[in-house]
């Protein structure tokens, strides 16, 4: 891999563990983006965790050195059209899922992810670990 990749949360969880086969995958990108709603998940984990302010701080630095990509009214439109998809494939995936494979597709960009339901999108650029 290398340019710009966009990371799931799963991922982000895993690079936070140091797991060796995402920083090795990451080696080569310059830079890393996050759809707003992984950011919300992610500092949901922190504030839910036993070390609340310790791991806010990581994650909002990581967060910050990240480029964000937000929802627009293009990103809602992909979102319709990716959940009718999925609705008539009989394969449902969590609407924050939804609305990272929508971001993903308006960016063009692959989505690294551990989760293989973002297979089942049309479209959609997926870099698998």
């Amino acid at each position: 891999m290398n340019g710009r990749i966009s990371l799931d949360t799963n991922i982000v969880i895993r690079l936070f563990k140091n797991d060796l086969l995402v920083t090795k995958a990451l080696d080569t990108i310059t830079t890393i983006c996050l759809p707003t709603p992984v950011i919300a998940e992610l500092l949901f984990a922190a504030r839910n965790s036993t070390y609340q302010k310790e791991n806010l701080k990581v994650y909002n630095e990581f967060i910050n050195a990240c480029t964000v990509l937000n929802i627009t009214r293009e990103t809602a439109n992909l979102y319709s059209i990716i959940r009718l998809e999925l609705k008539h494939k009989g394969r449902p995936i969590p609407e924050n899922d939804l609305w990272i494979a929508s971001i993903c597709k308006e960016q063009n960009l692959p989505l690294f992810t551990g989760d293989a339901h973002f297979d089942t999108i049309n479209g959609l650029k997926v870099v698998n670990l």
